[in-house]
Parts: structure tokens; sequence; C-alpha cells
């Protein structure tokens, strides 16, 4: 993947990681405007390359009766003013082939869900988009498995593909991130470490999942530390009300200090 193809991607040559960053689902025109409002600020005073995040459907609930999106092209409709309103790109993740076609018209970057990086007719379809994909790593792969995941992406004349690391479920309640696998699936694609997702506490009892947004910082540096080119991080104003994975989001207050940190660890990392 070349990062400076990504339509509307800015600062592409400052030697930085890339962020892909927002709220989990898209719950409304005002919340998505005020989030991305605040991060293009922030990543344009730290030299950040950023596309915005926002699922325009949750398919992948534990329970029947949480939150799945205010409308599909209602939502698409938003991602797309985002766009155009601040010049950034936008991501949200399909589920469906049909999901994908959709979601072409109105955004840059495809993301396969982990629970779905292995179905080759959805992967196929976001390819043959001739968008972005971004193909999260599924919590039962290896890093080694991927390069398969990537390799159905380009063997569909789309080179434009990265993979997304966001642990793997070693135990019942918790996700552990091994950082060799950061390394290893840069050999196939230019990789992401997504903090937050890292940090969930899946299958709880209630049915709710929970998290860790203690560690965001923790997860964070040491992915940056090991060489991910980019970082995933969920984000709200209310994460406590937030409609979905408001456990394991970061308060968007503490952004700014975040990406400063992990902006300074870059640069030592670059003179290396």
């Amino acid at each position: 993947m070349q990062l400076n193809k990504i339509p509307q991607i800015k600062h592409a040559d400052s030697g930085n990681f890339f962020l892909l960053a927002g709220p989990c689902a898209i719950e409304g025109e005002d919340m998505a405007l005020r989030i991305a409002e605040t991060i293009v600020g922030i990543t344009d005073k730290l030299q950040i390359p950023y596309i915005f995040k926002g699922s325009f459907k949750k398919a992948n609930r534990s329970r029947i009766d949480s939150f799945t999106g205010i409308g599909d092209e209602k939502a698409l409709k938003i991602l797309r003013k985002v766009s155009e309103t601040f010049g950034v790109p936008t991501v949200t993740d399909i589920h469906e082939r049909e999901d994908a076609i959709l979601a072409a018209e109105y955004v840059d970057v495809l993301q396969i869900p982990a629970f779905l990086v292995r179905q080759t007719d959805l992967v196929v379809a976001a390819a043959e988009t001739g968008k972005v994909v971004n193909l999260k790593k599924g919590q039962f792969m290896s890093p080694e498995s991927m390069k398969h995941a990537v390799t159905k992406v380009t063997d569909c004349n789309n080179e434009q593909v990265m993979v997304t690391d966001r642990g793997t479920m070693f135990g019942y309640h918790d996700m552990i991130v091994d950082f060799r696998g950061i390394p290893t699936m840069r050999q196939f694609a230019p990789t992401v470490l997504d903090v937050t997702h890292s940090l969930q506490q899946p299958n709880q009892s209630s049915g709710v999942t929970g998290g860790r947004p203690d560690m965001i910082e923790t997860i964070a540096r040491a992915g940056i530390a090991t060489g991910a080119d980019g970082i995933f991080i969920e984000t709200h104003f209310d994460p406590a009300n937030a409609k979905s994975d408001g456990a394991n989001m970061l308060d968007i207050q503490y952004l700014e200090r975040l990406l400063g940190n992990l902006t300074a660890i870059r640069k030592t990392i670059n003179s290396f």
C-alpha cells in the first residue's frame, strides 16, 4: 500500500505513523463532525496522516438488543460529510458482499472485521471495488496466516491493502497482543495496531464487552516501538454513554497527549 495514494490523506511525507480514529459507530451527524474536528486539529498539529473511522452499522453484537446503527445510508452519508467538511479520508467496516458495493460509494477504505477476514467472497468483493482494504487479523489467526488474506486482495489487482492486529484470544475474557506479529505482518503489507480493540474483554456474562482503557497508552507505545506503521484508536467525548464499545474507548480529552507521546517515540525510532 502507498499511503500517499489514499484520497485526501495529509502529512503522508512526515515520517510519522498514520492514524485511523473515530467513534466505534456513527451515532449521529453532530457527534461525528465534532469528533472529526477535534482529531483533525490534533493530527494537523502533530503532522499525523489521518483517516476518520466510524462503523455505519454494527453487525457483530453479543446481544440482540444491542445498538446496531442509525440506518445504513444515513450513516454512510454522515461519513461522506465528514470527508467533505474536513478534507480527510474515511474508513468503515463491512460485513457482506453487498456492503462493499454500497460503502465504496461513500468511503475511501473498506475494513474487513477480524471475525470475517477468512471470508473469501467478502475480501474479494472489497478488493474489486478498487478501494483501500484494511484486513483485521482474526483473534484466532497467527500473524503468518495473514499473508493469505493479503494475497486475496493483491490477486484482484489491488495493491492498496493494509493489515491490522487487534490481539489474539488466548483466554476467555482477555485479548493479548503478541508484538512479534507486527514485524511479521509488515513483510506482507503496512501494519496497524488496533489499540482499543486489543484491550477488549469479550464474552462477559452480561453480554456486554468490557475493556481496559487504562492500558491504552501502554499498548500504543509498545506498538510504535515495535515498528507499527499505523495506530487504530476508537475515541468518544463520552465513552460511558457511547452506544458501542464504550468500555474500551479512549476519552477524547486524552487523545492529544497520547498522540504527542507516540509522535515523540516515532521520532526516536526513526533516528535508528
